[in-house]
């Protein structure tokens, strides 16, 4: 059986070959506020293992609190051509195809992420290329559906992704995607406080101020892109996307009584979900 990504394709080649869609390590450019070198921390044996532990990775969609809001967006895959951007261990890629995806393709920068996908994929019309999202060339590429999760936060030339993504979309496409909530990462030193009666607060700072923020996760000094809410819309705008949907999501009821530890996170909205479609 044929299938697009078994052909030679030089605007999917990987760019750049330290690159990684996801995690950003600052030179002497990037400290001059030009923040043009990806780091592919995801290939580092220590920081794989962690991220390996985590339940997104072990449990995949069914792990993610927000999926259900999440695969609300979705259109209907069946017959459709499917791309996932920051495909990771390739969960929403397996997903997407058993849900009637005719082709889904997965696209990351982490050669260890994308061994796991391929391990684990067990389906020739799914395919996975790597790549790296700063620089991602589409042309001749047209999807249905195009999916990122918990990607965008990190990439720097957004306004170029965006634009990307919008021409590979067919006319009534739609681009579903989260993100870190911008409350989230606009804080410098992001985390909850608790005052002497025990209430749980979280301050927000420098939220006008965007740009990179250094955070510790599994790792020292990973970098994420923060943006307001409404850069997040104006950018979609831009590229000639129509919004059709955006969510601040929170647990629901029943997900706290299921896990109660997910109660703090109706303090502050954890993700910010969006939906958009290419005009027909």
């Amino acid at each position: 059986m044929h299938f697009w990504w078994n052909e030679p394709n030089p605007n999917l080649e990987l760019k750049s070959i330290c690159a990684m869609p996801s995690l950003r390590c600052p030179d002497a450019a990037a400290q001059a506020g030009d923040y043009a070198v990806t780091q592919n921390i995801y290939d580092d044996e220590n920081f794989f293992e962690g991220y390996s532990g985590l339940s997104r990775s072990i449990d995949g969609l069914d792990a993610m609190p927000e999926w259900p809001a999440l695969k609300a967006l979705l259109p209907d895959l069946r017959g459709m051509r499917v791309l996932d951007l920051g495909c990771g261990f390739g969960w929403f890629c397996r997903w997407a195809r058993q849900n009637g995806a005719a082709q889904v393709l997965g696209i990351d920068v982490s050669e260890k992420m994308l061994a796991r996908a391929r391990e684990t994929t067990k389906d020739e019309a799914v395919g996975y290329r790597r790549a790296d999202l700063e620089t991602l060339d589409l042309s001749g590429q047209n999807f249905g559906l195009v999916y990122s999760a918990l990607v965008l936060h990190y990439i720097a030339d957004l306004a170029g992704l965006l634009g990307t993504i919008r021409r590979s979309l067919v006319q009534g496409g739609r681009f579903v995607t989260s993100v870190e909530h911008p409350l989230f990462t606009a804080p410098a030193a992001p985390g909850w406080t608790v005052t002497p009666e025990g209430r749980k607060s979280w301050p927000v700072d420098r939220y006008l101020e965007e740009g990179p923020r250094s955070t510790n996760w599994l790792a020292e000094g990973v970098i994420k892109q923060h943006r307001t809410f409404a850069t997040y819309i104006n950018l979609l705008l831009q590229a000639g996307f129509s919004i059709a949907h955006v969510e601040e999501w929170g647990p629901t009821d029943a997900q706290i009584a299921a896990q109660p530890s997910l109660a703090d996170e109706r303090q502050r909205p954890t993700f910010l979900l969006l939906a958009a479609t290419a005009p027909k």
